[in-house]
């Protein structure tokens, strides 16, 4: 999959897709149906494949001192947009400037003028252009003025008639959830980033571990979790069982949230290297020790009980 950032200019083998357009925070199951109607569009035309999204979340443009909320930054939504066989994601810079772009000028400036689109694929509530005045229906009838094809794709449903939405994966996450949020992603969820040096108490009590912060992440709730990690090498990431805590450490207390991951069978440094976590289940909410030993002997259960989920699945 190539990226871009800009839709001026692109390379002709880039222009004229069928082209799923949204945010798509968290690429859940129902994000995933609006990339794989585009999908069938693209391959009936003989046509690329693209996806059109926004960087930063619009939200976090508007709320720039909200509390963390992203499922999935950027380098994330990439690996999960690949995944689906996206040709082309074409990342739109949102900003000020953006922001004041009017719905018909967005269809115009940008999806006519910029990527020529052959056909546009959005779900049933996506909105856009100032003061979000682009709806379904206007992309309906400036399609058919513009000399292109649109499609909107209704909500998605689990048996239950719950829609897949992120704030319901958000919901389930802060819940301690992680196998409801899976159900709703149709993947375990999944975060990222750089592994940095802690104070290597892990090391000394015999559980090394490799020390992350969320960033832009939402908060899962705290807690010990059983969970899969790699080093990111994209589609050859190599998957390795282990058990993490996430939260506050308060034996030995952070005022930032940070997840610690103890990799089962594992003595590489990980040091600056890019890892990719994903939390399978739950296992207990974090808790403070008075003495190292009782702390020792947790993890070990811990790290146990993970080594049996795991092997289950």
């Amino acid at each position: 999959m190539r990226i871009f950032r800009h839709f001026e200019a692109l390379p002709a083998e880039a222009r004229g897709a069928a082209a799923a357009i949204g945010n798509f925070d968290g690429v859940h199951r129902g994000h995933q149906a609006v990339i794989a109607e585009a999908g069938h569009i693209a391959r009936a035309a003989a046509v690329p494949l693209a996806v059109l999204t926004f960087e930063p979340h619009p939200r976090g443009f508007f709320r720039p001192d909200a509390e963390p909320f992203r499922l999935t930054p950027f380098r994330t939504k990439a690996h999960h947009i690949e995944e689906l066989g996206v040709d082309y994601m074409i990342v739109l810079h949102f900003d000020g400037e953006f922001s004041l772009l009017t719905a018909a000028d967005f269809i115009r400036k940008v999806l006519v003028e910029g990527l020529g689109v052959h056909h546009v694929v959005s779900g049933y509530d996506f909105v856009f252009g100032h003061r979000r005045q682009g709806d379904c229906e206007l992309l309906l009838r400036m399609g058919r003025e513009q000399g292109f094809g649109y499609s909107c794709v209704r909500a998605v449903e689990n048996g239950d008639g719950q829609i897949y939405s992120s704030t319901g994966v958000r919901d389930c996450l802060e819940a301690a959830d992680p196998r409801a949020a899976a159900r709703m992603l149709g993947r375990d969820y999944e975060v990222e980033g750089r592994v940095e040096k802690g104070d290597q108490r892990g090391q000394a009590i015999g559980f090394p571990t490799a020390n992350m912060h969320l960033g832009e992440y939402m908060r899962p709730a705290n807690g010990v979790y059983a969970v899969r990690a790699g080093i990111d090498k994209g589609r050859d990431t190599v998957w390795l069982d282990g058990a993490a805590n996430l939260g506050h450490r308060p034996t030995f207390p952070t005022t930032e949230v940070i997840l610690e991951v103890h990799l089962f069978d594992f003595d590489g440094d990980l040091y600056g290297r890019h890892l990719r976590v994903r939390l399978v289940d739950y296992l207990r909410a974090e808790k403070k020790f008075d003495e190292l030993d009782d702390l020792k002997a947790q993890i070990a259960t811990d790290c146990a009980r993970a080594r049996d989920i795991l092997t289950g699945q």
